[in-house]
């Protein structure tokens, strides 16, 4: 089933779509006055929560207005998975692979909505790529296709930033794609969608660049964590990225990088320069 966002919330400049859908719900991961807490978005505020949604989504009595918080990456993983080449529209003459194909990004690649993409010293093309992106919720090791669902806990947003030169010099993917801030996600992590079934829209500087349903992966979300899961364990709050449609083009210093995801709303992030 489709689900649309019918209450757009804005907090310093991002869009946070919540859906209509009773059972979706969005969880963010936020700071302010210097204290970091994590909460649940109702309208323009959040509901703070008592800890980490991951954990326990048991709700406090205080409430903050969005405007008033700065919001972070949602999730701090242990583990940063991506797949590549599961769109049929990003394969360009290649033909499909048989299994999905899998590399590591690293933690520090993460940050939150509104934060600094950073080129480092000697990045020459680096690309934008939209993704949408899974959350681990419960451990999964060796976990079959019907068993999968159930270890997601809901998904977000992602920028695979990917500098292309260093993916084709480099031994491994480590420069080009686990860059410190090449990870970008958010701004919330929403529940009670259906992963496999969301319009995903990519804008730089207000341009539409990537527009493509996640209804058309090669590999579902399913069959990503299953395999995954027989290789190594996942745990809480790791995080998959599941590939990117379409073609990508170089971002520089001073452009901005939107990616609306249905029922997620959008993850913002300048281009910056060390």
């Amino acid at each position: 089933m489709k689900l649309t966002p019918t209450l757009i919330a804005t907090a310093a400049g991002l869009s946070i779509a919540v859906s209509a859908v009773a059972e979706s719900r969005s969880y963010v991961r936020f700071e302010k006055d210097g204290r970091i807490a994590y909460g649940r978005v109702m309208g323009d505020s959040i509901v703070e929560l008592e800890d980490n949604f991951l954990v326990s989504t048991r709700e406090s009595d205080m409430l903050h207005p969005l405007s008033g918080v700065k919001l972070l990456a949602p999730v701090v993983p242990s583990k940063v998975i991506a797949v590549g080449l599961n769109y049929r529209s990003h394969l360009g003459n290649a033909e499909p692979a048989k299994e999905p194909g899998l590399f590591f990004k690293s933690p520090t690649s993460i940050v939150g909505p509104d934060a600094d993409i950073v080129l480092p010293p000697g990045a020459t093309n680096t690309h934008y790529e939209s993704e949408m992106v899974l959350v681990i919720g419960k451990r999964a090791k060796s976990v079959s296709v019907e068993e999968a669902p159930s270890h997601i806990f809901g998904v977000t947003a992602g920028n695979d930033v990917s500098e292309r030169a260093w993916q084709r010099s480099d031994l491994q993917w480590f420069r080009a794609k686990g860059s410190d801030t090449f990870g970008p996600i958010g701004p919330v992590v929403a529940t009670g969608l259906d992963p496999d079934d969301l319009m995903m829209v990519g804008k730089l500087n207000g341009e539409v660049m990537q527009k493509q349903s996640t209804s058309d992966l090669l590999f579902g979300s399913a069959k990503i964590v299953s395999y995954l899961s027989s290789f190594l364990t996942l745990e809480v709050g790791d995080v998959i990225f599941t590939g990117t449609p379409g073609s990508t083009k170089a971002m520089k210093p001073g452009d901005v990088f939107e990616i609306e995801l249905e029922g997620v709303g959008t993850l913002r992030n300048p281009i910056a320069s060390r």
